[in-house]
Order: C-alpha cells, then structure tokens, then sequence
C-alpha cells in the first residue's frame, strides 16, 4: 500500500509539474459558450470550444499534451518538423481524430494516418467537428524556386466556430492574402527569422488587416526569439484597440532550430 500511495503522489506531482509548465489558457466569449486558447510550445496550441479540441501542428513531444483532453481535430500547416512531428503524432490519442492538412503533409504522413486525413488546399474549405475550416495561403517573400516556404505548398487556417474567425498564419511573411482578410476575431501571426517574417513586417501585416486579438506565435529563430514585446508596441502605439496578447510560448527556453 505504501508503494502504491507513493506511486500516486510521484503521477500527481508530475502532473502538477506540467500544468505548472503550461501557460494558463485564455478563454474567449463566442456565440456558444467559451473558446479556449491554450498555447504549447513554439507554433503548437491546442483550441477547445463546444466539447471538441482541435490541435493545431502537433509537435515538441506528447508530455506537453497529457493534462488536455484527445484531439478531435488535428491542424498540419506544412512539412517541416516544427509541424508535421512524426514522433509527437505517435505519442497522442488520435483515435477517431480528423487531421486537416495540405497535400504535401498528407504526402508524408506516416500510412496508419492517411485514412483519417482530409486534404485541402489554399481556397478550400471543410467542416469538420460543426466547425468550418478554410486553408488559404502562406508562403515566403518574394516568392522563388528555392524559397523554404512555396506558394500552395502549406496552408494557413482560418476557423470559424461560434461566430468567431479565427485565424493561424503558418510559416509565412505579411502576404497580401493575410493583408486582405477581414473580419479576424483572434489571429497567431509567425515572427521569427529567417523562416517568416521580423516583427515589422507582422506589425504592419496585423496593423492593416486588424484582428481584434492578436498572438505572437513561432517566434523562435535562428538568433533567438523574436522581441515580441517591441512588435505589442509598434501594433499598439498605432492601434490601442487590437489586444495583443504575449504569452510564453517556450516555458522551456529551448533554442531548437529547424
């Protein structure tokens, strides 16, 4: 008995450690009841609304996921391994889970995951878990053959649930497609050289489309993370009304590179 009640505090304990670890979620009024936003690590977050949770690029090792409830649907932007993670993927309860993805992703998704894929395209939309999600671009500037994001190869998201659009940007630079959205409620806009974009560009990106919410998000790069404290001030000394919102992305501090 005593090794058994041992055993139970070491699991509790270590549950403890990795809500302690996780940033706070952040909960969001829509049309039907709360959306939550619980952020991960780097450009993984997982969004929880109407009894469904939808896992957006999967990745950094299944512990960060053990205290959130089994995907419902899983989001995959692009094939590089901060987003398609294999590994991570394989730690996770995806049984009966939808997985959204471009056809380059599904291309390189591991066979026991194709039958639960659902590909679209830039342009494309689906609806999945009574929530509608539109793929629409994301790729670097300018556009060239040997650019590490193509045009149509990823796709970023824009989800529609209770009234809200919320949009995730993916790898991208401030493209004219993200320029033109409308009617954004919460965006996660990359920032982190040299895979997207610096924190000018996302400024002046979320300054003209104006999102309501704004996260940084993949602010991580090869000289660090993104100073994303001076990208609130730029957004904001032009526009108080956007509530930009930093969050700790990297509880962990790991500089991991691509």
């Amino acid at each position: 008995m005593k090794l058994k009640a041992l055993l139970t505090f070491v699991f509790a304990l270590a549950i403890v450690q990795l809500q302690a670890q996780q940033q706070k979620p952040d909960m969001i009024k829509t049309d039907q009841g709360q959306l939550k936003v619980q952020p991960i690590t780097h450009g993984s977050l997982v969004l929880s609304w109407n009894g469904k949770n939808i896992y957006v690029d999967p990745y950094g090792g299944a512990e960060g996921y053990k205290t959130i409830p089994k995907a419902d649907v899983v989001l995959i932007t692009d094939i590089h391994g901060d987003h398609l993670d294999a590994k991570t993927l394989d730690g996770l309860d995806l049984k009966g889970a939808k997985m959204v993805v471009p056809q380059a992703v599904a291309d390189q998704l591991p066979e026991k995951y194709k039958a639960q894929a659902i590909v679209i395209g830039n342009g494309e939309t689906t609806n999945q878990a009574g929530i509608s999600i539109e793929a629409i671009p994301m790729y670097n500037l300018p556009e060239t053959a040997d650019s590490r994001h193509p045009k149509g190869r990823g796709n970023g998201y824009i989800l529609t649930m209770g009234g809200k659009r919320i949009y995730i940007s993916g790898d991208t630079e401030d493209i004219p497609e993200m320029r033109a959205l409308k009617n954004i409620d919460v965006a996660f806009v990359s920032m982190n050289l040299p895979y997207t974009m610096d924190i000018d560009q996302a400024a002046s990106a979320v300054l003209e489309f104006k999102p309501k919410v704004i996260y940084p998000y993949h602010y991580r790069g090869t000289e660090g993370l993104a100073d994303v404290e001076a990208f609130k001030r730029m957004v904001n000394e032009k526009d108080k009304n956007i509530d930009v919102r930093l969050r700790n992305w990297y509880p962990n501090q790991q500089q991991e590179k691509k």
